[in-house]
Parts: C-alpha cells; structure tokens; sequence
C-alpha cells in the first residue's frame, strides 16, 4: 500500500473535494472567483463534489455553498 504524504492546507485559499473511489480529490485555488469556476465546471460535468470553503489556518469558513453556484 501506498503510503500518503502529508499536505498542509494553503491559508486563505478556498477548497473545495470532488468525492470519488477510492480516493477523494481536494482542489484548492487562490481566489474566490477562481473556485467558484472550477467549482462550476466540476459540477455540470456530474461529478460529485463538496465545498468546503476558505480555510484560515485553523478551520474552514464561507463554507455555504457560493450563491453563484446554485443560479
């Protein structure tokens, strides 16, 4: 087995996971605008996807979902 390397959260990114087997895929960008995009084109091309939001160096905030996504 594989072992997994250590990956330390980029403060004030935003990130967002596309939920796949057997493994998750995080994906971070640098503004909003930006995953906002991807996060958009992730999702019209059926895949199921989580987003997680802006992460401060301790936890996650803007962690609902963009209002631009759901229009």
């Amino acid at each position: 087995m594989r072992m997994r390397k250590k990956y330390a959260m980029g403060k004030d990114k935003y990130y967002f996971t596309i939920k796949s087997v057997p493994n998750n895929i995080t994906i971070f960008r640098k503004t909003k605008e930006a995953a906002v995009t991807a996060f958009k084109k992730y999702k019209k091309a059926g895949k199921e996807i989580e987003w997680l939001g802006k992460w401060n160096g301790k936890e996650f905030t803007e962690s609902n979902i963009p209002a631009a996504v759901n229009a």
